[in-house]
C-alpha cells in the first residue's frame, strides 16, 4: 500500500500525543481522534495500528531508529512492524527521509540486549526472570508483542453459545470456542463489532477468557449472598450475576462514580434483576461494616499493575513505574483484608488480580494467611473441574498469554472456617 505524506505525518502527531503517558493509550488516542474530525476510517485504522505496534515495540524500534523523535518513530514501525517497503514509502519521504530509511533498514539485523529486544524494561525483564526463569520469561514476554484475540462472553439469561457461534460464523467472522471458558467465543483479528445487536441486545459481552475462569472459580450458588468488591465496570459481576441465573443477591462495589455508572447500561442489558451497584467511599466504608459476617462469596479483583494484559494495553509497561508494585501491593493487602470481614463462616474469598508479578499475587496471599488463621486456602482447579473446565494450574489459578491464550489472571482461593 502506497503511503501519503500525511498519513505519515498523522501517525508520527498520533505518537508524540500518546507517548505522553499522561493517560492510558487508548483514551489518548481517542482524544487524538476527536481533535482530527476529517480523518477517515481507513486513515484511523492506520494511526491506531501503527500507534499500538510502537507501543507494543517501542524499546527495540528506538534503539535501531537511535532516536525518540515522532516522525522516525513513525518511520521505523511503518518499516519494520507494518512492513511497508521503501517504494511504498517513496510518496510520504523527503530526500533526508529516504536516507534514513535506508540507514534504519540496515541496522535491523543489529543483536540487542535481552530486555530491549524483548521490549520491556529493565527492572520488569529482572523481575520476570526471578519469577519464571529464563525460558518462562522470554516466552512471556514474546507472547506480550502479539496484539490479544477477541475475546465474548455469551450471556446464558438469553442465548447459547451454540447458537452465538452460529450466527457470528454465519456473519463470516472466524468465531471459535474458547478452549476453557464453557461460555467464552474468540475471534482472531480486531473485528468492529461495536454496534453488532447481539452485544447491544446484551446476548454477548466483550470479556477475556481468562477474565471468566475467575468468575467461574469464585462459583457463586443461586441462593448465595455475593460481593464484587471491585467491580469496575462490571465485567465479572455480569458474569456473578449470571451464574447465579439472576437470584440471591449481588453487591457491586466500588469507589470510582465513574465505573459504577459504566456498569448501569451493561447491567440493563443483561436482563440481570439481582446486581445492586452500591458507591463505597473506602474500603473500610460503612455499607461494608452492615454486611460484615454476612456473605457467602467475596471477589476482590484487585487493582494491580496489569501486566498480565500487556497484549491489550502495552502503553502499561512504560508507564507502571517498578515503585508502582509496592505501592499497589499495599493497597492490596488493604483491600483484601477489609473485604475479608464481609466472609461469613464457610464462605469463600477469592483474591484475583491481572498481574503476572508475585508481589501482586502470592505475596499477598501469604502475608494474608498469616494474619487470618481463620482462613485457610482452597483448590482452585477443583472448583473449575466441578464447573467442567479441564484447566489445572494448581491451588491457584495462573493463567499466562503464552501458555493458556488468554490474558494473565491469578486467583486463589480463601475458604473461612465454619
Amino acid at each position: 500500500m502506497t503511503l501519503r505524506a500525511n498519513q505519515l505525518a498523522t501517525l508520527a502527531a498520533a505518537i508524540e500525543r500518546v507517548r505522553r503517558f499522561d493517560t492510558p493509550a487508548d483514551t489518548g488516542l481517542s482524544a487524538f481522534f476527536r481533535a482530527h474530525p476529517a480523518m477517515g476510517q481507513r486513515d484511523r485504522a492506520f494511526v491506531a495500528d501503527g500507534v499500538f505496534a510502537l507501543l507494543r515495540r517501542q524499546r527495540s524500534l528506538e534503539a535501531l531508529a537511535e532516536s525518540q523523535e515522532p516522525r522516525r518513530l513513525a518511520l521505523a514501525v511503518v518499516v519494520r512492524e507494518l512492513g511497508h517497503s521503501l517504494r511504498d514509502l517513496e510518496p510520504a519521504l523527503n530526500a533526508a527521509d529516504a536516507v534514513w530509511v535506508r540507514a534504519f533498514k540496515s541496522r535491523l539485523a543489529n543483536p540487542l540486549p535481552p530486555a530491549v529486544a524483548h521490549d520491556v524494561p529493565d527492572w520488569l525483564w529482572a523481575r520476570l526472570g526471578a519469577a519464571y526463569g529464563e525460558a518462562g520469561r522470554s516466552s512471556l514476554a514474546h507472547a506480550w508483542l502479539a496484539p490479544a484475540p477477541f475475546d465474548l462472553r455469551v450471556n446464558p439469561g438469553k442465548t447459547t453459545r451454540e447458537a452465538a457461534l452460529a450466527a457470528l460464523v454465519a456473519e463470516g467472522l472466524p468465531a471459535v470456542a474458547t478452549p476453557y471458558s464453557p461460555l467464552g467465543i474468540r475471534i482472531a483479528g480486531r473485528p468492529s463489532l461495536a454496534r453488532h445487536p447481539w452485544l447491544a441486545d446484551g446476548r454477548l459481552e466483550v470479556q477475556d477468557e481468562g477474565s471468566q475462569l475467575v468468575g467461574f472459580v469464585v462459583a457463586p450458588r443461586r441462593s448465595d449472598m455475593v460481593v464484587d468488591f471491585c467491580a469496575g465496570a462490571g465485567g465479572k459481576t455480569l458474569l456473578l450475576g449470571a451464574l447465579m441465573r439472576s437470584q440471591g443477591r449481588l453487591y457491586a462495589f466500588d469507589v470510582v462514580e465513574k465505573r459504577l455508572a459504566n456498569l448501569k447500561p451493561r447491567l440493563a442489558r443483561s436482563g440481570l434483576s439481582n446486581v445492586h451497584p452500591q458507591l463505597l467511599a473506602n474500603e473500610r466504608d460503612a455499607k461494608v461494616k452492615r454486611l460484615a459476617g454476612k456473605i457467602d462469596r467475596v471477589l476482590v479483583d484487585a487493582p494491580c499493575t496489569g501486566f498480565g494484559t500487556l497484549r491489550r494495553n502495552p502503553d502499561l509497561k512504560w508507564r507502571q513505574p517498578e515503585s508502582a508494585v509496592a505501592e499497589l501491593a499495599a493497597k492490596q493487602a488493604a483491600i483484601l483484608a477489609s473485604a475479608a470481614t464481609l466472609v461469613k463462616p464457610g464462605g469463600r474469598l477469592v483474591y484475583a488480580t491481572c498481574s503476572v508479578l508475585p508481589d501482586e499475587n502470592e505475596a499477598i496471599v501469604a502475608a494474608f494467611l498469616a494474619a487470618h488463621p481463620q482462613f485457610a486456602q482452597g483448590d482452585a482447579a477443583v472448583e473449575l473441574a466441578r464447573a467442567g473446565i479441564a484447566l489445572d494450574t494448581g491451588p491457584t489459578l495462573k493463567l499466562l498469554p503464552h501458555l493458556h491464550g488468554c490474558d494473565g489472571f491469578f486467583a486463589a482461593v480463601l475458604e473461612r472456617a465454619r
